[in-house]
């Protein structure tokens, strides 16, 4: 057995064990950040993955837009999330290409956890609003995130 086999074999017995502990473990989660440190370093954070934790506020869907390259792109909204610190918009982008109805995955009060990459003011690129994609202007210093996953968070 090789070096990496056996690791993998001693991480699965690991895992093993601890699906029969009594405590629950999240194997999957990862560490979030929180929006208070990402709008006081947006730079640091630009097109950056990050993981952020909150309660949705304000949840707006969007006529379809046209990207770039010319596609029609369907099922975009906005909305807010809230920590105990700070707000930060995220979009959750449309499909392109081909019409279909998609309602947003969230509600108003809803906590989640959201998977997204960050999008900084002063760095030019687009970003999502309710005149569809628009360029970033210096002036404008719009910090966004852009939703990968969206997963409803369970006490």
């Amino acid at each position: 057995m090789t070096i990496s086999a056996r690791i993998v074999a001693l991480l699965v017995v690991v895992l093993l064990a601890c699906i029969g502990a009594d405590t629950p473990i999240s194997v999957w989660a990862e560490d979030s950040i929180s929006i208070q440190q990402i709008l006081e370093e947006p730079r640091g954070y630009h097109l950056r993955h990050a993981t952020l934790r909150g309660i949705v506020r304000d949840v707006q869907s969007l006529a379809p837009y046209t990207v770039p390259n010319g596609d029609n792109c369907y099922g975009a909204y906005l909305f807010r999330l809230e920590d105990d610190e700070a707000t930060i918009p995220v979009a959750v982008l449309g499909i392109c290409g081909r019409p279909i109805i998609r309602d947003p995955e969230v509600e108003d009060g809803d906590r989640v956890e959201v998977s997204a990459t960050i999008q900084a003011p002063s760095h030019g690129g687009y970003y999502l609003s309710f005149k569809g994609v628009q360029v970033v202007t210096e002036q404008e210093g719009v910090v966004q995130a852009v939703a990968d996953r969206i997963l409803p968070i369970v006490e």
